[in-house]
């Protein structure tokens, strides 16, 4: 009896327009404190910055990921997605044709296209978050409800909290050597990361103290740099960074050019925030302290 009553009662709420609509499968709000609504997860996914398509990836999500950057280069197979152009200025025509559910992108995305797009009628998720391992996890985490992989997310974040503890660990108690990371220099300007940066605290916990924490953001100037003289400089492996650096005046003049303590990182493991940032911790650690990581 009561199965036939509780029938009668769906049909009666469903004739009268009473039964509960069905919860989309994606709620999310984004860093614009929009929500964005989707009734299943995606598909087709375009991704407009590296950390988002290194975190799809991360999260066992690459095979929806239908559209890139021309900046997102890692891993190695998603140099076979097509690629919309730059992060500020995707071509919207190659982006719709590529029938994404949804875009996720960070705030280097112009507010023109975003605006664009969502006229168009694709969804846009935009999520950027301040630059700490709590704003690369809600990054991570933000990213995984898109796609219905919180789980998986949450197993990627106490990995990198391990490798956190294991530097941290390691380097306790070390002498703390002076560090400069270089970004830019010479004709272009020097350019470093400055007091409040996440490679300025990056540089902390691995161990060393960033001559740069004097000034805010990223602007230096190589009369400071030749002033402060530090024990170590890193710099990109990539364009021929340390070459360059090594060979041009005034930074000749530097203790760490003239003894060979200028180093190499994948920048890209520090400068993203994504699931790679304690690879890109790990390698810092290295760096500045070997000797608390030889096998």
């Amino acid at each position: 009896m009561r199965r036939i009553w509780a029938s009668l009662l769906v049909v009666f709420l469903l004739g009268s327009g009473l039964a509960a609509q069905e919860e989309p499968a994606v709620r999310v709000t984004d860093s614009y404190g929009r929500q964005i609504l989707l009734p299943e997860y995606p598909d087709r996914i375009v991704s407009l910055a590296p950390n988002i398509t290194e975190t799809l990836f991360a999260l066992g999500k690459g095979d929806l990921v239908v559209g890139r950057t021309d900046y997102c280069d890692w891993p190695a197979e998603v140099a076979g997605v097509p690629s919309v152009g730059t992060i500020l200025q995707p071509n919207i025509e190659r982006l719709v044709a590529l029938e994404p559910d949804v875009v996720i992108a960070s705030s280097h995305l112009s507010k023109e296209v975003d605006e664009k797009l969502r006229k168009l009628g694709i969804p846009v998720a935009v999520f950027n978050y301040p630059e700490s391992f709590e704003g690369t996890y809600e990054t991570i985490l933000q990213v995984a409800r898109v796609v219905g992989a919180v789980q998986k997310a949450e197993d990627l974040i106490d990995g990198i909290e391990q490798v956190v503890l294991t530097v941290m660990s390691a380097v306790s108690g070390l002498p703390r050597p002076r560090v400069y990371y270089v970004i830019s220099y010479g004709q272009f300007g020097d350019y470093t990361a400055g007091k409040g940066t996440f490679i300025d605290t990056l540089i902390q916990i691995a161990g060393g103290v960033n001559v740069a924490s004097d000034v805010e953001g990223w602007q230096y100037s190589a009369e400071r740099l030749l002033e402060k003289d530090p024990d170590i400089i890193i710099c990109s492996k990539y364009y021929n960074t340390k070459q360059g650096f090594m060979k041009t005046p005034p930074y000749t003049q530097l203790t760490a050019v003239k003894e060979g303590r200028v180093f190499e990182i994948d920048n890209n493991l520090v400068d993203r925030q994504g699931p790679r940032i304690g690879e890109g911790l790990m390698a810092l650690a290295r760096i500045i302290h070997p000797e608390a990581f030889e096998e």
